[in-house]
């Protein structure tokens, strides 16, 4: 397991890449756009509800960080294929 503060420094590194390729695909504007802008919307509030369960059934604020670095990842790895 890595230091809770090093996997929260590369969460927020890695994060960097997803918005990046959010507003390059906001900036083009059209129908993407929005639907981008929706499902942002969509995906944090989900994200926050897991997190607040994890931690509500005694999971610790590490596994809620590497939870959010998966969905970063994830996000990745569908905005790059897109650009």
């Amino acid at each position: 397991m890595l230091n809770p503060f090093y996997a929260a420094f590369l969460l927020a590194v890695e994060a960097q890449k997803v918005i990046e390729l959010r507003l390059v695909r906001i900036a083009w504007g059209g129908a993407e756009a929005q639907a981008e802008m929706v499902s942002m919307v969509g995906e944090k509030v989900v994200a926050a509800m897991e997190a607040a369960n994890t931690l509500m059934a005694g999971g610790s604020p590490g596994e809620v960080v590497a939870r959010y670095r998966e969905l970063v990842a994830d996000n990745t790895r569908r905005l790059s294929e897109m650009v």
